[in-house]
Protein backbone atom coordinates (compact mmCIF):
# COMPACT_ATOMS: atom_id res chain seq x y z
CA UNK A 1 0.00 0.00 0.00
CA UNK A 2 1.77 2.93 -1.07
CA UNK A 3 0.08 5.76 0.71
CA UNK A 4 -2.42 5.97 4.28
CA UNK A 5 -6.07 4.59 4.43
CA UNK A 6 -6.67 8.34 6.15
CA UNK A 7 -5.24 9.98 2.53
CA UNK A 8 -6.94 7.75 0.80
CA UNK A 9 -10.30 8.87 1.71
CA UNK A 10 -9.56 12.23 1.91
CA UNK A 11 -8.46 12.15 -1.90
CA UNK A 12 -11.71 10.22 -2.81
CA UNK A 13 -13.36 12.86 -0.79
CA UNK A 14 -11.83 15.97 -2.41
CA UNK A 15 -10.98 15.28 -5.96
CA UNK A 16 -14.48 16.40 -7.47
CA UNK A 17 -12.32 19.18 -8.65
CA UNK A 18 -9.61 18.09 -10.02
CA UNK A 19 -11.35 14.70 -11.46
CA UNK A 20 -13.78 17.63 -14.14
CA UNK A 21 -10.38 18.82 -14.79
CA UNK A 22 -8.51 15.67 -15.89
CA UNK A 23 -11.59 14.57 -17.47
CA UNK A 24 -11.88 17.12 -19.23
CA UNK A 25 -8.37 16.74 -20.84
CA UNK A 26 -9.37 13.63 -22.05
CA UNK A 27 -12.42 14.85 -23.34
CA UNK A 28 -10.47 17.64 -25.55
CA UNK A 29 -8.22 14.88 -26.62
CA UNK A 30 -11.51 12.85 -28.00
CA UNK A 31 -13.26 15.51 -28.95
CA UNK A 32 -10.91 18.28 -30.01
CA UNK A 33 -10.04 21.79 -27.64
CA UNK A 34 -12.80 24.18 -28.89
CA UNK A 35 -15.87 21.63 -28.68
CA UNK A 36 -15.42 20.80 -24.92
CA UNK A 37 -16.22 23.22 -22.53
CA UNK A 38 -14.53 23.18 -19.48
CA UNK A 39 -16.05 25.41 -16.28
CA UNK A 40 -14.63 23.39 -13.49
CA UNK A 41 -11.37 25.13 -12.60
CA UNK A 42 -11.49 28.25 -10.80
CA UNK A 43 -8.21 28.97 -13.01
CA UNK A 44 -8.82 32.97 -14.09
CA UNK A 45 -7.97 33.31 -18.18
CA UNK A 46 -7.21 36.87 -17.51
CA UNK A 47 -3.86 38.18 -17.47
CA UNK A 48 -2.16 40.36 -14.47
CA UNK A 49 -2.79 44.22 -14.81
CA UNK A 50 -0.19 46.33 -17.43
CA UNK A 51 0.98 47.10 -13.92
CA UNK A 52 1.99 44.06 -12.75
CA UNK A 53 4.35 43.49 -16.08
CA UNK A 54 5.88 47.18 -15.60
CA UNK A 55 6.87 46.25 -12.18
CA UNK A 56 8.53 42.98 -13.77
CA UNK A 57 10.16 44.80 -16.43
CA UNK A 58 11.34 47.35 -14.19
CA UNK A 59 13.17 44.83 -11.53
CA UNK A 60 14.77 42.73 -14.33
CA UNK A 61 16.67 45.92 -15.79
CA UNK A 62 17.41 47.02 -12.53
CA UNK A 63 17.93 44.27 -9.85
CA UNK A 64 18.21 44.98 -6.19
CA UNK A 65 21.34 44.09 -4.42
CA UNK A 66 20.77 41.04 -2.44
CA UNK A 67 16.71 40.61 -3.48
CA UNK A 68 16.82 36.64 -3.46
CA UNK A 69 18.76 36.51 -0.16
CA UNK A 70 16.92 34.80 3.17
CA UNK A 71 14.72 37.49 4.32
CA UNK A 72 12.61 37.55 8.13
CA UNK A 73 10.26 34.73 7.57
CA UNK A 74 7.30 37.45 8.21
CA UNK A 75 8.67 38.74 5.10
CA UNK A 76 10.08 42.13 3.84
CA UNK A 77 9.22 44.90 5.64
CA UNK A 78 8.50 47.31 3.15
CA UNK A 79 6.08 44.50 1.33
CA UNK A 80 4.21 44.54 4.85
CA UNK A 81 4.16 48.01 5.08
CA UNK A 82 2.67 48.03 1.88
CA UNK A 83 -0.14 45.22 2.54
CA UNK A 84 -1.01 47.58 5.88
CA UNK A 85 -1.24 50.45 4.22
CA UNK A 86 -3.58 49.35 1.59
CA UNK A 87 -5.59 47.79 4.64
CA UNK A 88 -5.68 51.14 6.57
CA UNK A 89 -7.23 52.88 3.75
CA UNK A 90 -9.02 49.80 2.99
CA UNK A 91 -10.87 49.70 6.78
CA UNK A 92 -9.94 53.04 8.31
CA UNK A 93 -8.19 51.25 10.71
CA UNK A 94 -4.52 51.64 11.72
CA UNK A 95 -2.23 48.97 10.76
CA UNK A 96 1.37 48.51 10.65
CA UNK A 97 3.79 45.96 9.05
CA UNK A 98 3.77 44.33 12.64
CA UNK A 99 0.30 42.90 11.91
CA UNK A 100 1.44 41.59 8.60
CA UNK A 101 2.71 37.80 7.88
CA UNK A 102 3.57 37.62 3.76
CA UNK A 103 2.68 33.60 2.79
CA UNK A 104 2.29 31.20 0.34
CA UNK A 105 -1.19 31.83 -0.74
CA UNK A 106 -4.48 31.83 0.70
CA UNK A 107 -3.64 28.24 1.46
CA UNK A 108 -0.56 28.55 2.90
CA UNK A 109 -2.29 31.59 5.28
CA UNK A 110 -4.97 29.34 6.43
CA UNK A 111 -2.62 25.89 7.24
CA UNK A 112 -0.26 28.44 9.52
CA UNK A 113 -3.46 30.01 11.47
CA UNK A 114 -4.73 26.43 11.80
CA UNK A 115 -1.72 25.25 12.75
CA UNK A 116 -1.30 28.31 15.35
CA UNK A 117 -4.66 28.47 17.02
CA UNK A 118 -5.43 24.19 17.09
CA UNK A 119 -4.66 21.80 19.79
CA UNK A 120 -5.11 18.05 18.71
CA UNK A 121 -9.32 18.19 19.07
CA UNK A 122 -9.80 21.51 18.43
CA UNK A 123 -12.78 22.90 16.12
CA UNK A 124 -13.18 25.01 13.09
CA UNK A 125 -16.69 25.99 12.41
CA UNK A 126 -17.18 26.21 8.87
CA UNK A 127 -20.48 27.19 6.48
CA UNK A 128 -21.77 25.25 3.38
CA UNK A 129 -21.21 25.62 0.38
CA UNK A 130 -17.22 25.68 1.15
CA UNK A 131 -13.75 24.87 -0.53
CA UNK A 132 -13.49 21.02 0.29
CA UNK A 133 -9.70 21.82 1.73
CA UNK A 134 -10.99 23.59 4.69
CA UNK A 135 -11.46 19.80 6.00
CA UNK A 136 -7.76 18.89 5.14
CA UNK A 137 -6.04 21.45 6.41
CA UNK A 138 -7.73 21.27 9.92
CA UNK A 139 -7.22 17.73 10.06
CA UNK A 140 -3.45 18.76 9.03
CA UNK A 141 -2.97 20.34 11.94
CA UNK A 142 -4.95 18.54 14.56
CA UNK A 143 -8.24 19.83 13.95
CA UNK A 144 -11.75 19.21 12.93
CA UNK A 145 -14.62 21.14 11.03
CA UNK A 146 -17.85 21.06 11.75
CA UNK A 147 -19.88 22.35 9.08
CA UNK A 148 -23.47 24.83 9.35
CA UNK A 149 -25.75 24.34 6.36
CA UNK A 150 -27.00 27.64 4.75
CA UNK A 151 -30.47 29.23 4.65
CA UNK A 152 -32.24 29.36 0.93
CA UNK A 153 -29.64 32.36 0.27
CA UNK A 154 -26.50 30.76 0.85
CA UNK A 155 -26.14 32.69 4.16
CA UNK A 156 -25.13 30.83 7.49
CA UNK A 157 -28.29 29.18 9.70
CA UNK A 158 -27.54 31.05 12.47
CA UNK A 159 -29.46 29.01 15.07
CA UNK A 160 -27.29 25.57 13.73
CA UNK A 161 -24.54 28.04 13.76
CA UNK A 162 -24.68 29.03 17.46
CA UNK A 163 -25.49 24.97 18.56
CA UNK A 164 -22.50 24.18 16.90
CA UNK A 165 -20.23 26.14 19.67
CA UNK A 166 -18.57 24.40 22.15
CA UNK A 167 -15.98 24.29 24.49
CA UNK A 168 -13.76 23.10 21.86
CA UNK A 169 -14.32 25.63 19.14
CA UNK A 170 -11.05 27.71 18.45
CA UNK A 171 -12.12 29.60 15.08
CA UNK A 172 -14.83 30.25 13.18
CA UNK A 173 -14.03 30.40 9.40
CA UNK A 174 -15.62 32.59 6.59
CA UNK A 175 -15.37 32.68 3.00
CA UNK A 176 -16.79 36.08 1.58
CA UNK A 177 -17.54 36.35 -1.40
CA UNK A 178 -17.93 32.75 -1.32
CA UNK A 179 -16.48 29.82 -3.39
CA UNK A 180 -19.36 28.41 -4.93
CA UNK A 181 -22.28 30.92 -4.07
CA UNK A 182 -20.64 34.13 -4.99
CA UNK A 183 -22.85 35.30 -2.26
CA UNK A 184 -21.22 38.55 -0.22
CA UNK A 185 -21.90 38.52 3.65
CA UNK A 186 -24.15 41.57 4.45
CA UNK A 187 -23.61 43.64 7.96
CA UNK A 188 -26.46 41.77 9.41
CA UNK A 189 -25.06 38.45 8.65
CA UNK A 190 -21.72 39.57 10.43
CA UNK A 191 -22.89 41.32 13.28
CA UNK A 192 -25.47 38.46 14.30
CA UNK A 193 -22.65 35.87 13.87
CA UNK A 194 -20.23 38.17 15.47
CA UNK A 195 -22.71 38.51 18.53
CA UNK A 196 -23.37 34.98 19.13
CA UNK A 197 -19.12 34.30 18.88
CA UNK A 198 -19.14 37.23 21.90
CA UNK A 199 -21.74 35.19 23.82
CA UNK A 200 -19.86 32.17 23.50
CA UNK A 201 -16.64 33.21 24.67
CA UNK A 202 -18.65 34.19 27.78
CA UNK A 203 -20.24 31.22 28.52
CA UNK A 204 -17.54 29.09 28.15
CA UNK A 205 -14.66 30.99 29.51
CA UNK A 206 -12.97 30.55 26.01
CA UNK A 207 -11.13 32.69 23.14
CA UNK A 208 -13.24 32.37 19.94
CA UNK A 209 -11.10 33.75 16.13
CA UNK A 210 -13.34 34.89 13.36
CA UNK A 211 -10.75 33.98 10.22
CA UNK A 212 -12.15 35.45 6.91
CA UNK A 213 -10.88 33.43 3.71
CA UNK A 214 -10.68 36.24 1.55
CA UNK A 215 -9.15 36.26 -2.22
CA UNK A 216 -12.22 37.85 -3.78
CA UNK A 217 -12.60 40.29 -1.65
CA UNK A 218 -11.93 42.84 -4.51
CA UNK A 219 -13.90 41.33 -6.65
CA UNK A 220 -17.81 42.22 -5.83
CA UNK A 221 -20.58 43.66 -8.17
CA UNK A 222 -23.14 45.97 -8.15
CA UNK A 223 -21.11 48.50 -6.21
CA UNK A 224 -21.48 46.69 -3.14
CA UNK A 225 -19.39 47.93 -0.13
CA UNK A 226 -17.28 45.24 1.41
CA UNK A 227 -17.74 44.30 4.88
CA UNK A 228 -14.57 44.37 6.68
CA UNK A 229 -14.36 41.90 9.76
CA UNK A 230 -12.18 43.80 11.64
CA UNK A 231 -15.09 46.11 12.40
CA UNK A 232 -17.06 43.19 13.94
CA UNK A 233 -14.65 40.90 16.46
CA UNK A 234 -11.36 42.11 18.17
CA UNK A 235 -9.91 38.61 17.76
CA UNK A 236 -10.28 38.28 13.94
CA UNK A 237 -7.78 37.44 11.23
CA UNK A 238 -7.73 37.69 7.35
CA UNK A 239 -6.14 35.10 5.11
CA UNK A 240 -5.78 36.06 1.70
CA UNK A 241 -4.11 35.95 -1.61
CA UNK A 242 -3.03 38.16 -4.94
CA UNK A 243 -4.08 34.69 -6.70
CA UNK A 244 -7.70 36.25 -7.99
CA UNK A 245 -7.17 40.37 -7.92
CA UNK A 246 -4.01 40.49 -9.53
CA UNK A 247 -4.61 37.27 -11.46
CA UNK A 248 -1.56 34.94 -10.62
CA UNK A 249 -2.87 32.30 -8.81
CA UNK A 250 0.24 30.40 -10.11
CA UNK A 251 2.68 32.72 -8.32
CA UNK A 252 1.52 31.67 -4.61
CA UNK A 253 1.74 35.05 -3.22
CA UNK A 254 -0.64 36.24 -0.30
CA UNK A 255 -0.82 37.41 3.12
CA UNK A 256 -2.03 36.76 7.13
CA UNK A 257 -3.36 40.02 8.52
CA UNK A 258 -4.10 40.51 12.34
CA UNK A 259 -6.60 43.09 13.99
CA UNK A 260 -4.86 45.68 15.47
CA UNK A 261 -7.03 45.75 18.10
CA UNK A 262 -6.94 41.33 19.16
CA UNK A 263 -5.78 41.25 22.44
CA UNK A 264 -2.42 39.22 23.00
CA UNK A 265 -1.79 40.74 19.21
CA UNK A 266 2.00 40.10 19.80
CA UNK A 267 2.20 36.78 20.82
CA UNK A 268 -0.53 35.55 18.32
CA UNK A 269 1.73 37.07 15.68
CA UNK A 270 5.18 35.66 16.61
CA UNK A 271 2.61 32.52 16.47
CA UNK A 272 2.36 32.85 13.39
CA UNK A 273 5.66 33.86 11.96
CA UNK A 274 7.20 30.30 13.88
CA UNK A 275 4.52 28.58 12.54
CA UNK A 276 5.17 29.93 8.75
CA UNK A 277 8.78 29.04 9.17
CA UNK A 278 8.22 24.96 10.64
CA UNK A 279 5.38 24.48 8.39
CA UNK A 280 8.26 24.50 5.73
CA UNK A 281 6.75 27.99 3.47
CA UNK A 282 9.73 29.43 5.32
CA UNK A 283 9.15 32.65 3.50
CA UNK A 284 6.73 33.64 0.22
CA UNK A 285 8.83 33.71 -2.54
CA UNK A 286 11.20 37.43 -2.84
CA UNK A 287 10.74 38.44 -6.10
CA UNK A 288 7.19 37.87 -6.26
CA UNK A 289 7.03 40.06 -2.74
CA UNK A 290 9.21 42.87 -4.31
CA UNK A 291 6.74 43.31 -7.00
CA UNK A 292 3.28 43.20 -5.26
CA UNK A 293 4.36 45.73 -2.63
CA UNK A 294 3.98 48.61 -5.57
CA UNK A 295 0.77 47.07 -6.20
CA UNK A 296 -1.21 47.24 -3.23
CA UNK A 297 -3.88 49.87 -5.23
CA UNK A 298 -3.85 47.45 -8.70
CA UNK A 299 -6.80 45.08 -9.23
CA UNK A 300 -8.07 43.49 -12.33
CA UNK A 301 -11.13 44.49 -14.38
CA UNK A 302 -13.62 43.47 -12.08
CA UNK A 303 -16.58 44.92 -15.13
CA UNK A 304 -14.80 41.54 -16.88
CA UNK A 305 -16.35 39.19 -14.24
CA UNK A 306 -19.29 41.31 -14.03
CA UNK A 307 -20.05 41.33 -17.23
CA UNK A 308 -19.46 37.43 -17.92
CA UNK A 309 -21.77 37.46 -14.72
CA UNK A 310 -25.02 39.23 -16.24
CA UNK A 311 -24.53 37.14 -19.53
CA UNK A 312 -24.58 33.68 -17.80
CA UNK A 313 -26.98 34.39 -14.99
CA UNK A 314 -29.55 35.25 -17.78
CA UNK A 315 -28.80 32.27 -20.09
CA UNK A 316 -29.03 29.88 -17.07
CA UNK A 317 -32.41 31.36 -15.71
CA UNK A 318 -34.14 31.65 -19.21
CA UNK A 319 -33.38 27.84 -19.59
CA UNK A 320 -35.36 27.25 -16.16
CA UNK A 321 -32.07 26.67 -14.03
CA UNK A 322 -32.50 28.00 -9.98
CA UNK A 323 -29.83 30.01 -8.95
CA UNK A 324 -29.13 32.79 -6.50
CA UNK A 325 -27.33 35.80 -8.54
CA UNK A 326 -23.73 35.95 -7.48
CA UNK A 327 -22.58 39.33 -5.78
CA UNK A 328 -19.10 38.70 -5.89
CA UNK A 329 -15.83 36.14 -7.11
CA UNK A 330 -16.66 34.27 -10.36
CA UNK A 331 -18.79 31.52 -9.71
CA UNK A 332 -22.31 30.31 -10.16
CA UNK A 333 -24.02 27.75 -7.99
CA UNK A 334 -27.31 26.34 -10.11
CA UNK A 335 -29.63 24.17 -8.24
CA UNK A 336 -29.41 20.86 -9.93
CA UNK A 337 -32.80 19.73 -11.50
CA UNK A 338 -32.63 16.86 -10.34
CA UNK A 339 -31.46 15.73 -6.38
CA UNK A 340 -28.38 13.77 -7.39
CA UNK A 341 -26.40 16.42 -8.29
CA UNK A 342 -23.53 13.85 -8.98
CA UNK A 343 -25.57 12.19 -11.69
CA UNK A 344 -26.55 15.69 -13.54
CA UNK A 345 -22.84 16.88 -13.61
CA UNK A 346 -22.71 13.66 -15.54
CA UNK A 347 -25.16 14.22 -18.05
CA UNK A 348 -24.13 18.37 -18.69
CA UNK A 349 -20.67 16.03 -19.75
CA UNK A 350 -22.10 14.10 -22.21
CA UNK A 351 -23.31 17.19 -23.87
CA UNK A 352 -19.33 18.36 -23.19
CA UNK A 353 -20.04 20.76 -20.32
CA UNK A 354 -17.87 20.27 -16.91
CA UNK A 355 -18.62 21.71 -13.86
CA UNK A 356 -17.93 20.55 -9.98
CA UNK A 357 -20.89 18.73 -8.06
CA UNK A 358 -21.85 20.39 -5.29
CA UNK A 359 -21.39 17.24 -3.02
CA UNK A 360 -17.47 18.74 -3.39
CA UNK A 361 -18.48 21.70 -1.44
CA UNK A 362 -20.40 20.14 0.95
CA UNK A 363 -23.97 20.85 -0.49
CA UNK A 364 -25.17 18.34 -2.43
CA UNK A 365 -27.98 19.40 -4.78
CA UNK A 366 -26.63 21.95 -6.47
CA UNK A 367 -23.29 22.33 -8.94
CA UNK A 368 -20.95 25.29 -9.43
CA UNK A 369 -19.95 27.08 -13.04
CA UNK A 370 -16.66 28.69 -12.93
CA UNK A 371 -16.90 31.75 -15.35
CA UNK A 372 -13.97 33.15 -15.12
CA UNK A 373 -13.24 31.88 -18.78
CA UNK A 374 -13.23 32.72 -22.61
CA UNK A 375 -16.65 34.18 -23.67
CA UNK A 376 -15.80 31.64 -26.49
CA UNK A 377 -16.28 28.68 -23.78
CA UNK A 378 -18.98 30.30 -22.11
CA UNK A 379 -20.95 30.83 -25.05
CA UNK A 380 -20.20 27.17 -26.29
CA UNK A 381 -21.46 25.60 -23.13
CA UNK A 382 -25.06 27.19 -23.19
CA UNK A 383 -26.19 24.39 -25.77
CA UNK A 384 -25.06 21.24 -23.60
CA UNK A 385 -27.07 23.56 -20.67
CA UNK A 386 -30.00 23.39 -22.69
CA UNK A 387 -29.99 19.82 -23.80
CA UNK A 388 -29.37 18.71 -20.12
CA UNK A 389 -32.20 20.45 -18.21
CA UNK A 390 -34.83 20.26 -20.87
CA UNK A 391 -35.25 16.76 -19.80
CA UNK A 392 -36.61 18.03 -16.61
CA UNK A 393 -38.74 20.92 -17.56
Amino acid sequence: MAISNKVRGFMEKGSWIRKMFEEGISLKQQYGEENVFDLSLGNPVMNPPAQFYKELKKISENPITGMHRYMPNAGLTETRTAVANGLSNETGLSFTSGEIVMTCGAGGALNVVMKTLLDPGDEFVIFAPFFVEYNFYADNHGGLCKIVPPDENFLPDMEVFQNSININTRGVLINSPNNPSGIVYDDKTLSEMCQIIKEKEVEFGTEIYLVSDEPYRKIIFDDLEYNHIFNYHDRSIVATSHSKDLALPGERIGYIAVNPSCPDLEELVDGLVFCNRTLGFVNAPALIQHLITHLQDTTIDVKVYEKKRDYLYEELTDMGYSLIKPQGAFYMFPKSPIEDDVKFSEELKENRVLVVPGRGFGLPGYFRISYCMEDATIRGSLEGLEKAISKYR
